[in-house]
Order: C-alpha cells, then sequence, then structure tokens
C-alpha cells in the first residue's frame, strides 16, 4: 500500500510540471510562428518593392516609385494600433488564444489576396486604390496578431526566461519572417526569372501567404490558454469588478504616460528594424545593384543575423536589466548605423557587402529584442494585450515610416546611404533619452 501510495505521489508531482512544461512549447510556438507567419507577409511587399512600385505606382523617377511603394507599406503600419486595440480587447477580456487565431487567418488571406490584383496597365488608377485599400484591411489583422503574440509567449514562460523569449519571439520571429521570404523569393525568381517575374512572379509571392494561415491552424490546436490570463479570468469569477471592461479606454487614461514614455523606446526599436533589416532589400538593389542570387543569399545571412541578435540582448536584459541593455544598445547604434551603412555603399565585394549586412542588422535588431518583456511588465494582466499591442504597434508605425521619410529625403539614390546615417543619429539620441527616463521594470510581470 505504501508503495502503491508513494508511486501515485510521484505521478501526481510530476503531471503538473509535465503539463507546465507542454504550455510553455506550445505557448512559444504559437507567438513564434504566428509572429513570423505575420512579419512574413509584411516582408513579400518589401521584397517585390521594385516590382510592385512599376506596376502599381509607375512613375519616371525611381525614387519616387520606391517612396510610393514605402507609403503603402506605412500605410498598413498606421492600421496597426486599430487592430491592437479591437483585438488587444478581445484578448484580455476573453482570451489570447481566439484572438491570435481569427487575426493569423486574416493576414494570411489578405495578403493572398494581392496577388489577384490588377496593375496600372490593366485597370489605370484604380490599381493604386484598391492596392492601398487592401493594405489598410491587412494592418488591422497585422495590429492583431501583435496583441496575441505578444503577450502569451512571455506571460507562459518561467521568469528567468522572459527576456530570451522576448527576443526569440520578437526578434526570432521576424528573422524567421524575413528567412521564410528570403527563400520563397529565391526560389519564385529562379522559377519566374527576369521579366516573367514581372508577370507572374509576384503574384505567387502573395499567394504563398496563405500558408501561414493554414499552418498557424495546426499549431494552435495544441494552443492552451495564458496561465496569467487564466488566473485573472479565475479571480474574475468570484470578483466581477477585477477584468477591466474598457482596456482602451484605461490605457488612454490611467495609463497613458506610461504609454507615451514607452513610445520613446518603441520608436527607436522600430526605426532600427525597418531602417537595417527592412531597408535592405531595397538598399542592396537601389545602391550596391547585385544580383538577384546574391541579395536572397545576403537576406537569408541577415535573417539568422537578426535571430541571434535577439535572443542575446534580450536575455542580456534578464540578467543585467532592461533599462541598462536599452542604454547600451542605444550607444552602439548612435555610433555603429552610421559607420556600416556609408561602409556598405562602398563596399566592393560580395564578401565586403554580407560583413556590413550582418553587421547593420546586428545591431539594429538588438534595439527591440527586450522592448516586448518591457512592454508586458508595464501593463497589468487586465489591460496587457491592449496596452502591449498599441505600445508596439504605435511606435513600429512610426519606425515604419522611416523608410519613405529617408527616400523623400535624400531626391536621388546617391543620398540614401547619408540620409540614413543622420536619420539612425536622430533616432537614436531619442532612444537613449527614452532609456534613461524609463524605470527598471524586470521581475515585474504579475
Amino acid at each position: 500500500m505504501m508503495s502503491n501510495a508513494v508511486s501515485t505521489g510521484v505521478v501526481r508531482e510530476t503531471e503538473p510540471k509535465k503539463t507546465e512544461n507542454k504550455q510553455i512549447v506550445s505557448a512559444t510556438a504559437a507567438s513564434l510562428l504566428g509572429w513570423s507567419f505575420d512579419l512574413y507577409d509584411l516582408f513579400i511587399l518589401l521584397y517585390v518593392t521594385p516590382t510592385i512600385g512599376k506596376l502599381f505606382f509607375p512613375t519616371t523617377n525611381p525614387t519616387l516609385s520606391l517612396a510610393a511603394v514605402y507609403a503603402s507599406f506605412a500605410v498598413t503600419l498606421l492600421m496597426r494600433p486599430l487592430g491592437s486595440a479591437i483585438f488587444g480587447s478581445y484578448a484580455d477580456k476573453h482570451g489570447r488564444k481566439n484572438a491570435m487565431t481569427v487575426a493569423i487567418i486574416g493576414v494570411g488571406l489578405s495578403t493572398a489576396v494581392f496577388g489577384l490584383l490588377p496593375t496600372v496597365p490593366q485597370i489605370g488608377f484604380f490599381a493604386a486604390l484598391l492596392f492601398l485599400l487592401l493594405r489598410l484591411v491587412q494592418g488591422v489583422f497585422v495590429g492583431g496578431v501583435v496583441a496575441s503574440t505578444h503577450t502569451i509567449g512571455t506571460e507562459s514562460a518561467p521568469p528567468k526566461w522572459r527576456g530570451l523569449m522576448s527576443g526569440l519571439i520578437g526578434g526570432g520571429g521576424a528573422g524567421l519572417g524575413a528567412l521564410f521570404a528570403s527563400i520563397a523569393f529565391m526560389v519564385v525568381s529562379a522559377i519566374f526569372p527576369g521579366e516573367a517575374f514581372e508577370g507572374w512572379g509576384w503574384r505567387v509571392m502573395f499567394f504563398t501567404g496563405i500558408l501561414g494561415s493554414v499552418a498557424g491552424l495546426f499549431v494552435f490546436r495544441t494552443l492552451e490558454e495564458s496561465p496569467l490570463w487564466t488566473e485573472m479570468k479565475k479571480k474574475k469569477n468570484e470578483n466581477q469588478n477585477v477584468v477591466e471592461q474598457k482596456p482602451v479606454k484605461a490605457l488612454f487614461t490611467t495609463y497613458s504616460k506610461i504609454l507615451l514614455v514607452n513610445l520613446m523606446i518603441v520608436i527607436g526599436g522600430g526605426s532600427g528594424y525597418y531602417l537595417t533589416a527592412g531597408f535592405i532589400p531595397t538598399f542592396l538593389n537601389v545602391v550596391n545593384k547585385v544580383s538577384s542570387a546574391t541579395l536572397s543569399g545576403v537576406l537569408i545571412a541577415a535573417s539568422i543575423a537578426t535571430i541571434i541578435s535577439a535572443m542575446i540582448a534580450g536575455h542580456l536584459s534578464e540578467v543585467y536589466g532592461r533599462k541598462k541593455v536599452f542604454m547600451v544598445v542605444g550607444l552602439l547604434n548612435v555610433i555603429g548605423l552610421p559607420y556600416f551603412y556609408l561602409s556598405l555603399a562602398d563596399a566592393g565585394s560580395v564578401t565586403a557587402i554580407y560583413f556590413y549586412v550582418v553587421c547593420l542588422v546586428f545591431l539594429g535588431n538588438a534595439a527591440y529584442a527586450p522592448v516586448l518583456i518591457f512592454l508586458n511588465e508595464r501593463f497589468p494582466t487586465s489591460i496587457r494585450s491592449t496596452g502591449t499591442g498599441l505600445s508596439w504597434n504605435m511606435g513600429f508605425a512610426i519606425g515604419g515610416m522611416m523608410p519613405t521619410f529617408v527616400t523623400l529625403a535624400s531626391g536621388t539614390v546617391d543620398n540614401i546611404p547619408h540620409t540614413l546615417m543622420y536619420f539612425a543619429i536622430v533616432i537614436y539620441l531619442v532612444y537613449i533619452v527614452g532609456s534613461v527616463i524609463i524605470p527598471e521594470t524586470k521581475g515585474r510581470l504579475q
């Protein structure tokens, strides 16, 4: 009897741990892949920017054509806060899982529809209008993905791994999304070389967006709800006043000052991302004029560097604190980004191009690696999805407009490297000021 009791006791002790580990793995996979699928759909546009410029925003000035495409990208970013408000409120009231599932499917379907759009040579001005309208719809779903993926993973992780989880989801998801897009671009451009790419290749690139929705359905089947949200829901059943009934209103009233200070950090992180990993495909195309094969290889290397950088910076924030990592990374970017931009423009070999690109994305992506967990720690569970989603998307919306501002301010392609240098210096000076103002939040996720 005693032996059976001991045996039963062991089972009862290990079973919860197995369940807990399963939840951590499923939440990590769902957040990581969900965010990577989401960014994959956005990256597709960055990888076909020159072609889209010709077909939907034709102009005699190539720089203006590029700026128009990036403006369409910015339009999506501007709709992301709305998506976070809608899906974030739902996630805070009804759980993270359902919000994530609907948002991921919406992003994939809206991306695939881009491949069906008629072009300017076919229907004239209305082609550009349809393109922009669909970007608005896509932006709402993208904002919804952030509100759920950027909370459930960190809420499910043990405290000692939350910094690493922040880098893994934020930067790892971005790196995987870029990697998937790089591989897709390499395969599709090989199948549709040269002029064939402008005929059907770009459409096939957008059609691949549906794969993210299909994969998401399989991943989310095993996903359990966030333990912190589940605990809050349990308390709600005992006390109906625990859950904020209007998370958006609370964010812009009670937490308005926190939101404003958050943006100083998030704008810097978002700008660093879009002016490095996001702008590199265009930079290599119009400044270095590399071949498609070289471009694909460099972008794959950049994607791997993004993942490594984000995981390192995220974990360091758990060791040394969010505040210190933000300050050090900000200083490194003020010095390093201008140097590597100018060096990349003058690179005379493929090896040099690889080196400078990897350095750029390593620094730029380290800037936002701890941002995800930092934002989670700034808000209580009752409004965390809304607060994190809106802070992230408002900051990244401004950061995402930087490539448009850079191309417009440059005037000509030759001026792009120096314009990037000036923008990077100003942006990261603001980022450093923000890192001085913010409190240390490590360990405050409740």
